[in-house]
């Protein structure tokens, strides 16, 4: 989704151990990233130094960061906005300091998703420990997206059955199968999910 991305400058927002910060450095990017957790990035430091790359690591909230308009010209955000206390703030963070790109996932409305959300939203509810979290319709993204002057360049569903289900199979044969059979049957355009968004900054702004 990004292209080239040695020697760009990008942000990973909300990096947990550094997973996608790690794969970005190995490509060449000059890598900041950010997450409120300290023990989160005490692990994601300890993977950068055994891989051998250099990320810049630094503790911050996803609502207010730390950095001026424009600063990167990438920002990157997965797993995050399903689970953030005000989601619009954040957004609104990672268009401000991205100067071309914004790279973010979320739980489709349309998808399994949107059944296992109302299940962790009750149980939650009434005291039961559960990670609650949110999904999102096309419609609200893109229109998020506008309200902050970018538009929604490409869009990746990974899949059509619940990620739940084909953990507990464990069969990455099984997996690709079926998952390939529901796409040729044009399932994963309407039902896939997470899905990924790239987003560009519209040529007026």
């Amino acid at each position: 989704m990004i292209g080239r991305i040695k020697d760009r400058s990008i942000i990973d927002v909300g990096t947990g151990t550094g997973r996608a910060a790690l794969m970005l450095a190995l490509g060449g990017a000059r890598v900041t990233a950010v997450d409120a957790s300290e023990q989160m990035l005490a692990v994601a430091r300890r993977r950068a130094a055994e891989t051998g790359v250099s990320v810049n690591f630094q503790r911050g909230d996803a609502h207010a960061l730390t950095f001026g308009d424009r600063s990167f010209d990438v920002a990157v955000c997965l797993r995050v906005l399903m689970h953030a206390e005000n989601w619009q703030q954040c957004m609104g963070e990672l268009c401000r300091i991205a100067e071309r790109l914004v790279i973010f996932d979320y739980p489709s409305a349309t998808s399994a998703a949107a059944v296992q959300s109302l299940t962790r939203r009750a149980v939650h509810a009434v005291g039961a420990r559960t990670e609650a979290y949110r999904v999102f319709t096309h419609k609200t993204i893109t229109r998020e997206l506008a309200r902050n002057n970018f538009r929604v360049r490409s869009v990746h569903r990974q899949f059509t059955m619940p990620i739940g289900l084909h953990k507990a199979i464990g069969s990455r044969r099984f997996t690709l199968f079926t998952e390939e059979v529901l796409d040729r049957a044009g399932l994963l355009r309407l039902f896939g999910s997470p899905v990924t968004v790239c987003a560009e900054r519209c040529a007026s702004s």
